[in-house]
């Protein structure tokens, strides 16, 4: 971390704004292994699923989404095995509202199960084909029996977004009156905005007592924006992928998601999130989806500064231009040199490699590193900048 030795470290406090909400209201449902591999192509075995489970209950996280049980035998024997650790953590599978989805999922040794059913009439009449009455009895029959083997119970309601809020909300009282834990509302498509998804959640927190959920799609590039639109609305629950993986664009990230909350909130969800940045680059490599150099919060540009006006301010005063210290997700601030690099930031780049700059033309050198920068369309590794120094 680049630390001014005059100025103290501390950043400006967005929640002073507008939040009101404290940690205990908020639980982080990660769904990395079940909705993050549901992105096209991403396959995770069971080690790397066991290594995911304990990263994730390790730093903080208090419920895993696990899997589907109903799809076979090799998912119901990767769920037994992440029963098995005995994690400090919820495991919930998502079902079908069937029987025997459930069943599967009490055979693996789960406890706790997410019931999901169709809920919008796009997709009751052109996907499921059956009617509203149908998903009532179904979503009726699945709790009950549920209930009767003492499970803790979420109702997913997918394509929620695009359904008629007056059905959404019978099947909130059906949930309510059979015993579900909570409401899970989905944004399947991801076509909701912040100020929508405000008055959806808005809605279903002052219809029930139930908790509510939000799990939130990226299609339009909102999914974390909606998740946090929906804490202030009353959700208790979100739900997120590490690395927003998931199907189409993505679901919410849970890094984005986290760090928003607590930055932007003053909601701080317990989760240690120095272990960020590794973990992003461990299930990017599981998922051969390699964590991009510009992604929120994890990405190695995300504190990397190349500019000579923002270099000098970050040498004189991180926060100048980083709105938290980067080792709050494991990483660290780099100063890079290139075309945009200025006096400051090339001397301080000097200097830390031990450089001596004193027979050194510094505005000649300057115009060299602008010249190659230039010429080959990247910044300038450091032993380019060293041997440059050499043959100055």
């Amino acid at each position: 971390m680049l630390n001014s030795t005059d100025v103290p470290d501390k950043r400006f406090n967005y929640s002073d704004i507008y939040s009101n909400r404290n940690a205990a209201q908020v639980c982080i449902s990660d769904t990395t292994l079940r909705d993050g591999e549901q992105t096209p192509g991403v396959v995770f075995s069971t080690e790397e699923k066991l290594n995911i489970a304990r990263w994730l209950a390790g730093i903080g996280v208090t419920e895993l989404e696990c899997g589907i049980p109903t799809m076979g035998r090799s998912e119901q024997e990767s769920i037994r095995a992440l029963v098995d650790l005995n994690l400090p953590a919820r495991l919930l599978t998502w079902n079908r509202a069937l029987e025997q989805d459930i069943q599967a999922s009490i055979d693996c040794g789960i406890r706790a199960v997410d019931i999901s059913l169709s809920t919008s009439d796009i997709h009751i009449q052109n996907k499921i084909r059956k009617s509203r009455s149908w998903v009532k009895k179904q979503l009726r029959t699945a709790l009950r029996f549920a209930a009767r083997h003492n499970l803790y119970v979420s109702v997913g309601a997918e394509d929620s977004s695009r359904a008629d809020i007056g059905f959404i909300l019978e099947l909130l009282r059906i949930a309510e009156k059979e015993g579900a834990a909570r409401f899970r509302f989905c944004d399947t498509l991801g076509v909701l905005n912040p100020f929508t998804t405000y008055a959806w959640v808005a809605e279903l927190r002052n219809a029930t007592k139930l908790d509510i959920e939000v799990h939130m799609h990226n299609d339009l590039g909102m999914a974390t924006g909606n998740a946090i639109a929906g804490v202030h609305a009353g959700a208790n629950f979100i739900s997120t992928t590490v690395n927003g993986l998931g199907e189409r664009a993505g679901n919410a990230a849970l890094e984005e998601v986290v760090m928003a909350l607590k930055h932007s909130c003053n909601i701080d969800t317990g989760i240690n999130t120095g272990e960020f940045a590794a973990l992003s680059t461990y299930v990017g490599e599981a998922s051969n989806h390699k964590v991009p150099a510009w992604k929120a919060v994890v990405g190695k540009q995300v504190f990397s500064h190349e500019s000579g006006l923002h270099t000098d301010g970050v040498i004189k005063y991180p926060a100048n231009y980083e709105g938290f210290a980067p080792e709050e997700v494991g990483l660290k601030s780099q100063l890079v040199v290139g075309k945009h690099s200025g006096r400051s930031g090339l001397l301080h780049k000097l200097k830390h490699l031990n450089i001596d700059t004193s027979c050194l033309d510094i505005d000649q050198l300057l115009h060299q590193v602008r010249h190659l920068s230039a010429t080959h369309k990247s910044a300038l590794r450091d032993k380019d900048l060293i041997q440059l120094c050499r043959t100055h």
